[in-house]
């Protein structure tokens, strides 16, 4: 959602035309990409992931946009959301290894957040390197 309509429409099209081999899930997923299509072409714009910002289930309106939870991430449940919610309360993540072990996520979780952009600029241990 975030790369935009073009993005979103030809997700669409990818599942459309797998027919009847589309999963239930993928034809699911249609419905919530018309609406995303819509929003995108009434002028909202889907913001990335945020690891200080984000929800665990509900997005978050800004003036200029919405930014979406972490459960919309492909791979990122509702328990795992939640936890990373709580954890960041404790304060800020000094690294992908402290984010694991403060809110239990796993490892492909914390795959996903890297993926989706959400912990750019943190690092992946606490261990400082002096070489």
């Amino acid at each position: 959602m975030q790369k935009g309509g073009a993005a979103i429409r030809a997700r669409i099209e990818e599942i459309n035309a797998k027919g009847f081999d589309a999963s239930p899930k993928e034809k699911n997923l249609v419905t919530v990409l018309e609406l995303a299509l819509e929003m995108c072409e009434r002028g909202f714009e889907f913001k990335d992931v945020d690891l200080y910002r984000s929800e665990a289930t509900a997005f978050l309106v800004e003036d200029d946009g919405l930014i979406p939870p972490f459960g919309a991430l492909e791979g990122v449940g509702a328990n795992a959301a939640k936890s990373i919610v709580e954890a960041r309360v404790d304060g800020e993540f000094l690294s992908k290894e402290d984010l694991q072990q403060r809110s239990k996520a796993t490892k492909t979780v914390i795959e996903h957040l890297d993926q989706s952009g959400a912990l750019e600029g943190l690092p992946d241990s606490n261990q400082l390197s002096l070489f």
